[in-house]
């Protein structure tokens, strides 16, 4: 039983993560804005407000023609840059439609913004490639704090990796989601197949086969320095990976292992079985692939600067991966949300959810201080990574939806040109608006919805 001093420590330490995680939020949000807000002055853009978060101002100081400033709700910010809709294009309709009035009143919006002392400062006048960097600058600012803090982390706190050192050697094989599996002794309980429980006797009924790994006769302690005659580092982030594929692409087939025990080094040859196994962990999904019967011990280790495009490159994929999934798992997100459905731990997770999480890092008595800002500078390297990508994404009204208009109104007036036909010029992103408005209440819908399960049924270490 906890005593109270422990209790208010812990309570003490996941205020501070939370804290820490907002301000290192903060931070990130203010050198995406800082990307756009330098560009855009160096090509002579007028911007008269630097605002980090969104709602009422909380405070606020104006500085030569710009008002920098703090809002009260920490989840974005945003510069605001002089005539970033151009006037309507000649030519066209004046056909009133509901339509046509918003964009009209969206334009009229903008361009009041705009002085007569401000000629050839409006972002719309800028030529495409400044506009381009303009824009791009501020997730470029995200990639930079990115592979900054992994870079810290993974050469000089360490990173937390599944060494090549055995840990366990399970005395049996049982398929994932065995109903046996939570049993004293899960070896002695017969069962089927698929890991139902049945009467010891009865047709497709037995108890389970002993592990690969334990007839090897591997043990906890042992580490693999060479699977299949390549070496492997036994702290490498990327070994126990290697070890990994190829145990479950070689069911059924003989497997050389170099093993290190007491050190001093031995050949075991291992033959994987096919079992039904887990296709990654916290997911419900399985697969048949080959099993050998051994788990990793994980451990902090420092890498080598030389691995951090490998490994950077390993987080881009799987960050790209979870967001392109994004919309298949809202309904189950929804579920989690408002139905009690157990939260989908590799699902979509909001800021509040993220700060949660930083904080409970904090208070885990069991890890250490390294441990600590390891997994924290992790988690902001990941915020960055995901801001990036998403800020990117060729959408009005993120910064990659009009990165594309700059570029889609260069390629018209290369056509143009080439036609013999004069320049088109700017490219009225006005009439984007519509599209504008539906991204942002899908954003504000989702936004909603993460802040619910985060609060209701937020996904946690334990």
């Amino acid at each position: 039983m906890s005593s109270p001093e422990a209790e208010l420590s812990g309570i003490l330490l996941t205020v501070l993560g939370i804290v820490a995680f907002a301000v290192g939020l903060l931070f990130s949000i203010g050198f995406h804005e800082a990307g756009h807000f330098y560009w855009a002055r160096k090509y002579g853009m007028r911007v008269p407000q630097f605002m980090v978060g969104f709602g009422p101002t909380v405070w606020s100081r104006t500085k030569g023609e710009t008002e920098y400033g703090i809002k009260a709700v920490p989840l974005g910010g945003y510069i605001r840059i002089v005539g970033m809709i151009p006037p309507a294009e000649e030519g066209e309709s004046k056909r009133a439609t509901r339509m046509r009035s918003f964009i009209a009143e969206v334009r009229g919006q903008a361009l009041n913004d705009v002085r007569p002392s401000d000629a050839g400062r409006v972002f719309y006048a800028k030529p495409w490639w400044q506009r381009v960097i303009v824009m791009f600058a501020g997730p470029f600012h995200n990639l930079v704090l990115a592979v900054l803090f992994f870079a810290i982390t993974l050469t000089a706190v360490g990173t937390s990796v599944f060494t090549t050192t055995v840990r366990d050697v399970p005395a049996c094989v049982l398929p994932a989601g065995a109903a046996s599996a939570t049993a004293e002794e899960p070896c002695s309980v017969p069962i089927t197949a698929d890991g139902q429980l049945c009467e010891a006797g009865a047709a497709g009924c037995g108890l389970p086969q002993q592990s690969p790994a334990a007839a090897a006769g591997l043990r906890p302690g042992d580490t693999i320095v060479a699977i299949g005659g390549t070496p492997v580092d036994r702290t490498a982030y990327d070994s126990w990976t290697a070890v990994q594929e190829a145990i479950r692409t070689s069911p059924g087939e003989p497997l050389s292992l170099t093993i290190e025990r007491d050190g001093q080094q031995r050949d075991l040859t291992v033959t994987p079985i096919a079992n039904t196994v887990y296709v990654e962990a916290g997911s419900d999904e399985t697969t048949t692939a080959g099993y050998l019967g051994v788990a990793p011990t994980p451990e902090l280790a420092r890498q080598s600067l030389a691995d951090l495009p490998g490994y950077f490159g390993m987080v881009v994929a799987n960050s790209v991966e979870r967001l392109v999934e994004i919309p298949e798992k809202v309904p189950q997100l929804f579920r989690a949300a408002f139905l009690g459905e157990e939260r989908d731990e590799n699902g979509p997770i909001g800021v509040v959810g993220v700060g949660r999480i930083s904080g409970e890092v904090f208070a885990i008595p069991e890890f250490t201080g390294a441990q600590k800002v390891s997994f924290f500078l992790s988690l902001l390297a990941s915020v960055n990574l995901v801001l990036f990508l998403f800020n990117l994404l060729p959408i009005y009204p993120l910064d990659g939806g009009h990165v594309a208009g700059a570029l889609y109104e260069k390629a018209r007036a290369v056509v143009a040109r080439l036609r013999g036909r004069p320049d088109p010029g700017p490219f009225d992103i006005a009439r984007l608006m519509p599209v504008a408005y539906v991204v942002a209440g899908l954003f504000i819908v989702l936004s909603g919805l993460l802040l619910v399960a985060d609060i209701v049924n937020p996904i946690t270490l334990q």
